[in-house]
């Protein structure tokens, strides 16, 4: 099975900027993005032998997830406790026979750190959730977790350290799910490769010179690591700051 997670900043812009031919070629069975900007009824998009799973954020053009696959799911959830919606639309659970498929957004701290608290909650209620899956079946998740987890994950660690998104906070909880049962994919396949970025800021030749941040990934349950075939940067495809990233998993 092919995935794809993609923060697209904006479904809307990602189409005018070429989205749509990028997504048909990969032809991926899981196609997930992150920060989607619309409201239902804002976008009626036509994806020929795809299920399509929304969840919308309240405040308008802001955050907000959608799942696009091939295979029809037993069971959707948008929220933690599986019986409501996440206001701010950062998280989808699709449930399989066999695993569960996870995208989140996860709240970014800000430059001035004033949302660390609530990330930090959020960290709290997501690893709870995502340990609580994992006793029950394998769980591959995917996002934008706005965190380089370590000094190899982006160009210009020593200036960033205590800046959002490289905090010892953020960190922390990042090592602390993969240091319990969870694989990060590309170091698996990529433990020392620099350069591997995902996130690129806006300003001139930044992302042509690869000034990023890896801050998008694929982490599944470490007893799906004997089916991981490859895991990948597609940081080729332009249309958003972030590029997609790629996993490829078989007999699952």
């Amino acid at each position: 099975m092919k995935f794809v997670s993609w923060n697209v900043n904006g479904l809307r812009a990602a189409i005018r900027k070429g989205f749509l031919d990028y997504f048909h070629e990969i032809d991926a069975d899981f196609f997930a993005v992150q920060e989607i900007k619309l409201q239902e009824g804002q976008i009626d998009l036509e994806l020929e032998g795809y299920h399509q799973f929304w969840n919308y954020a309240e405040r308008k053009g802001y955050a907000g997830t959608a799942v696009f696959t091939k295979h029809e799911p037993l069971n959707a959830y948008y929220n933690f406790d599986h019986e409501t919606v996440q206001p701010e639309g950062r998280l989808i659970t699709l449930e399989y026979e066999n695993f569960y498929f996870v995208t989140i957004y996860t709240p970014n701290s800000q430059r001035t750190l004033e949302r660390l608290p609530i990330r930090l909650e959020w960290e709290e209620q997501f690893y709870d959730y995502i340990k609580k899956l994992d006793k029950i079946k394998p769980v591959i998740l995917c996002g934008d977790l706005n965190v380089a987890h370590q000094e190899i994950d982006l160009r210009n660690y020593k200036s960033n350290h205590g800046n959002s998104g490289f905090t010892k906070e953020e960190r922390e909880k990042m090592t602390r799910l993969l240091d319990n049962g969870f694989t990060d994919t590309l170091r698996y396949f990529y433990p020392q490769e620099e350069g591997l970025y995902t996130w690129w800021s806006y300003m001139k030749t930044v992302r042509e010179r690869n000034i990023g941040w890896r801050i998008d990934y694929f982490i599944v349950s470490d007893r799906l690591r004997d089916n991981l075939r490859t895991a990948n940067i597609h940081a080729d495809i332009y249309g958003s700051d972030h590029c997609p990233i790629y996993l490829e998993i078989i007999d699952i």
